[in-house]
């Protein structure tokens, strides 16, 4: 009997861990780790106070008013305000990610795939994309490319500056919206509930551009949805983000239309529309015309077909500190004991 007390003796640790630990289903708590409310305020509050230290620093230290540097739409004011923006993320996704015990590649965007084919593929679709639609309201009689604006050196400068201005675009809304955001939701309500919730997000927040509507924004919800499929299929972020920097980058810069009604300097072309705005988009550009959300339909549909299911990681989902409780799988059969339940 004494040999047989000794064999169950292991199976002690794993139960006085797991009792250590907070029940699993309460307001704060849940089978994933702390509720995915919780850590949403939790981020969100530290976003917060890092976005004021870092205006507080601009005022202070260069006099520089923050609004100038975040919302300045030049090649320069996009890349500087986009880069501090990410950059302030990415704190607050590594503060969070020691906070719940998780890694940070587990929130979409890591060393894994960076800048690979996927990545060029993905960017060469987007800027075909957004190439198609204008096509199609060339055929359709309301748009015209008009003269080239820039050429030699200024074209080249310009034209890069743009690219790693958008390349800091797609990264900080990608990883703010598909990233930490889409992920926390979905160990709370599951990945598709949380595409739909991030997506509608993402659509609402364009209409604070001046010069947006409500087809735009529904537009720049879709988009938001396609990147949620290209998340799903690809396993992170990379995907979306080279869409994303390819269509904004076509748009802005080598066409030279407006951008969810923004309006930039240092564009290629002078292009032109001449037409109903429902086909046209009006102030809003070629986003808000309907051929657009034609066009995003398409692309969802597409992206659906692109086989797998990559993310999230489901052993990201899980409470990490229940997987750090719960014993490593032994190599030898069990041993059925008198403790175990019958």
């Amino acid at each position: 009997m004494a040999d047989d007390d000794a064999r169950v003796q292991p199976a002690g640790p794993e139960f006085s861990s797991r009792s250590t630990l907070p029940p699993e289903n309460n307001a704060f708590f849940g089978p994933n780790g702390l509720r995915a409310g919780w850590r949403l305020l939790i981020a969100a509050a530290i976003f917060f106070i890092l976005t004021r230290a870092v205006s507080f620093a601009l005022a202070r230290f260069t006099h520089t008013p923050p609004g100038r540097v975040f919302s300045a739409f030049t090649p320069r004011g996009v890349l500087t305000g986009e880069a501090l923006a990410f950059g302030i993320y990415l704190a607050t996704a590594w503060i969070m990610s020691g906070i719940e015990g998780r890694r940070f590649r587990d929130y979409g965007l890591g060393p894994s795939g960076a800048f690979a084919g996927g990545f060029w593929v993905s960017a060469a679709i987007g800027f075909g994309s957004i190439s198609l639609l204008l096509a199609s309201l060339h055929l359709a009689g309301v748009f015209h490319l008009g003269e080239q604006a820039l050429g030699g050196a200024p074209a080249l400068k310009d034209g890069a500056l743009w690219a790693l201005a958008f390349l800091f675009v797609g990264f900080l809304e990608e990883d703010l919206f598909r990233g930490y955001i889409l992920f926390t939701l979905t160990t709370g309500i599951w990945f598709w509930p949380a595409a739909i919730v991030t997506s509608i997000l993402f659509g609402a927040v364009h209409l604070g551009n001046t010069g947006e509507s409500y087809v735009g924004a529904a537009a720049a919800g879709g988009i938001g949805f396609l990147f949620c499929i290209l998340t799903r299929k690809t396993g992170n972020l990379w995907a979306a983000v080279g869409f994303h920097m390819a269509w904004d980058w076509g748009e802005t810069y080598f066409y030279g239309v407006p951008d969810s009604g923004l309006v930039a300097s240092g564009h290629l072309f002078t292009a032109k529309f001449a037409g109903p705005v429902w086909l046209t988009g009006g102030s809003v550009g070629p986003e808000g015309s309907w051929l657009c959300l034609i066009l995003i339909v398409l692309l969802c549909v597409a992206a659906a077909f692109i086989p797998g299911k990559k993310y999230p990681n489901p052993d990201a989902i899980r409470d990490p500190r229940r997987r750090r409780a719960e014993p490593a799988p032994s190599l030898l059969p069990e041993t059925p004991s008198r403790f175990s339940e019958t």
